[in-house]
């Protein structure tokens, strides 16, 4: 058996690998191959050797041309209408008829080229979902009324089933607390960065983590409508959507190959009989005509522009994952944008501390830090990491430690009992006076509030804050001297929202922002303005990234946000979104540029062949030239 078996799994082996890291590759190798093969011919053919020079030409034909040959024909079958696929393959077939081989094969070329790097993002646009499905839990661990425990898929708990959620776990399914207190790190649904406190009857989503107690949740959906799973859902539906241009591209194909063919076909004919062209003349006008009507010269218009373009932002920290996002930039009217993470640092950190006249900042500190180094609430580690910078002496352990879950912690320093968290657990009513209630106006800024108390009263406060980042401001300024409007989208409350919207010069915020919500805002910016892009970080924002004309991961953020997004800031640096936006703007002026020379020279050499002006050696010139100029000035998009 195990000789039989070996040679089996090493031929798996093998068809996995090919599969994985060759299969996707296999056009884009195709059009390099065939690259050379043209270069050898041309080689051949100026060293007089016709025949080999035709063979290695034939070859370049087959292997660049046989991939958009194949789906050219496949679709004629199936739409049962002719497409530019055809035309092109018509195209290089008809010069290498007139002995052109060269210009017909590097035809191909550029039109095998193109066709692999669509190929190549269609494949990316499938690894976000498995990246997602990664997150999802496969089994629960179900608890039956008689206490019994059991391991079961999430695919199996129905409506009403009790599980029990150990701290590490992530929830499988949606659901309600029924015993038990935690607190859940919500990133993955709502992007907030702090997290949340949870008890007996709140409710909890698929996804999210239990960060510290065990907790029994009773389950509300089933898995396939939980909240995570409306996430995926939301991706797949946003990428199967079609863009305007596309659909205008796919309606013109038709037409624009049908048009070519016909006049081609009339011109085989009509000029024997109604101007006494030979039948000779006649097949030599109609194959050039084929070939100057090929869009080659329009292919080259906007590939090379779109490439010199994406090469200049992948110089500068920003990866376009396609040129239709590169162009969409340059019509930009709007953006909406993540708050933590994005704009934010994404962790909390110490803004303000406030003590009493009888204490120093030191001492207060000290017995603060010290209490929290040994607390699991999820503020304490930004406390103490203040608390170590900002003193000189080391922290202690305290004595009779105490958490109290959902308020705080309690213990004794030095003899002193100190209670360190929220108002109601260090007393309301003294903590709202304390400092002439200066603790409330700095919740209005969006802060959180930490009370300590000792045996004489409130000791102190500590504020803390998501910081917004160094350059955001700047950005912000920067995209609307661009002319777009900006938008803060957050799952914070509408205190944090409309502090750090403020602080960070937004036009607009919307808070307690679900990814569902997200969505929603992204659609209704598209029909308030039209091209909208939307900026993030998170799992919860792959929605909103892929609804949006054009999704803009940060570099740092999760695997999912940096699958879905069309561009991503390699070095989170938000000021780059308005360099991209002028490198588009400039992109597009280029592209308008070539492709009205394009088509002028196009149509001059059409109008030149049925005149009788045009030989095929100066229809080659013009055709091919107009190629060279285009491109030659699409490489001035490579300056920085």
């Amino acid at each position: 058996m195990t000789t039989e078996t070996k040679p089996l799994a090493c031929e798996k082996e093998g068809n996995s690998l090919f599969n994985e890291k060759i299969k996707p590759h296999l056009e884009l190798i195709a059009a390099l191959i065939s690259g050379v093969l043209i270069l050898t011919g041309w080689i051949l053919s100026k060293n007089d050797m016709g025949t080999a020079s035709v063979v290695s030409y034939l070859f370049a034909f087959v292997i660049g041309g046989y991939a958009k040959a194949k789906e050219g024909i496949e679709e004629t079958i199936e739409n049962k209408e002719l497409n530019v696929e055809m035309l092109m393959v018509l195209a290089a077939i008809g010069s290498a008829i007139i002995g052109y081989w060269t210009e017909g094969a590097i035809l191909i070329f550029i039109f095998a080229v193109s066709g692999a790097l669509e190929t190549y993002t269609m494949n990316k646009s499938h690894k976000e979902i498995s990246a997602l499905m990664d997150l999802q839990p496969e089994e629960a661990l179900r608890i039956f009324p008689n206490g019994v425990e059991e391991k079961v898929p999430v695919s199996k708990l129905a409506v009403g089933d009790s599980i029990l959620v150990k701290p590490g776990e992530r929830v499988p399914s949606d659901g309600v607390i029924t015993d038990g207190q935690t607190n859940l790190d919500e990133a993955a649904i709502t992007g907030e960065s702090m997290p949340v406190s949870k008890a007996a009857g709140n409710e909890v989503f698929a996804g999210t983590v239990n960060l510290r107690g065990s907790i029994t949740i009773e389950i509300t959906k089933p898995s396939s409508e939980t909240l995570f799973q409306k996430i995926i859902t939301l991706v797949q539906s946003a990428q199967s959507e079609k863009s305007p241009s596309q659909l205008f591209i796919e309606k013109f194909e038709g037409t624009y190959v049908k048009i070519v063919l016909l006049v081609v076909l009339l011109m085989m004919f009509l000029p024997h009989f109604l101007f006494g062209w030979s039948w000779t003349e006649t097949f030599y006008r109609s194959m050039i005509l084929l070939v100057v009507a090929s869009p080659c010269a329009l292919v080259a218009s906007i590939m090379p522009a779109t490439l010199s373009a994406i090469s200049n932002g992948a110089r500068h920290g920003i990866l376009f994952k396609g040129g239709v996002h590169l162009e969409n930039l340059g019509n930009l009217k709007a953006i909406a944008l993540d708050k933590t993470g994005t704009l934010t640092k994404g962790k909390p950190e110490v803004t303000d501390v406030i003590i009493r006249e009888d204490i120093t900042a030191e001492e207060f500190l000290f017995h603060v830090g010290s209490i929290e180094g040994y607390s699991n609430h999820p503020l304490a580690t930004a406390i103490v990491r203040y608390a170590k910078a900002a003193i000189s002496k080391e922290l202690i352990r305290p004595e009779a430690m105490e958490d109290i879950p959902g308020y705080g912690v309690q213990a004794r320093v030095g003899g002193v009992q100190w209670k360190v968290g929220k108002a109601d657990f260090v007393g309301r009513k003294d903590a709202e006076e304390f400092q002439g209630g200066m603790a409330l106006s700095l919740s209005a800024e969006g802060k959180t509030i930490v009370y300590a108390r000792d045996e004489k009263g409130i000791a102190g406060i500590l504020t803390l804050k998501d910081q917004v980042r160094a350059e955001t401001i700047s950005a912000i300024e920067a995209l609307r001297k661009e002319g777009i409007y900006t938008v803060m989208l957050t799952g914070d409350g509408e205190k944090t929202a409309k502090a750090i919207a403020a602080e960070s010069h937004m036009n607009e915020y919307i808070a307690q922002c679900l990814p569902e919500t997200k969505v929603h805002e992204v659609k209704r910016l598209k029909e308030r303005f039209g091209t909208v892009a939307m900026v993030g970080d998170g799992i919860n924002d792959a929605p909103a990234l892929a609804t949006a004309s054009v999704g803009i991961a940060m570099g740092e953020g999760t695997d999912v946000a940096l699958e879905t997004a069309d561009v991503v800031l390699m070095k989170n640096d938000l000021p780059r979104i308005a360099e991209a936006v002028k490198l588009s703007k400039k992109m597009n002026k280029i592209i308008k540029q070539n492709v009205i020379f394009s088509i002028s020279v196009i149509m001059l050499l059409i109008a030149s062949n049925f005149l009788q002006f045009l030989d095929l050696p100066y229809g080659v010139i013009g055709h091919e030239g107009s190629t060279i100029l285009v491109i030659l000035n699409s490489l001035r998009l490579l300056k920085s």
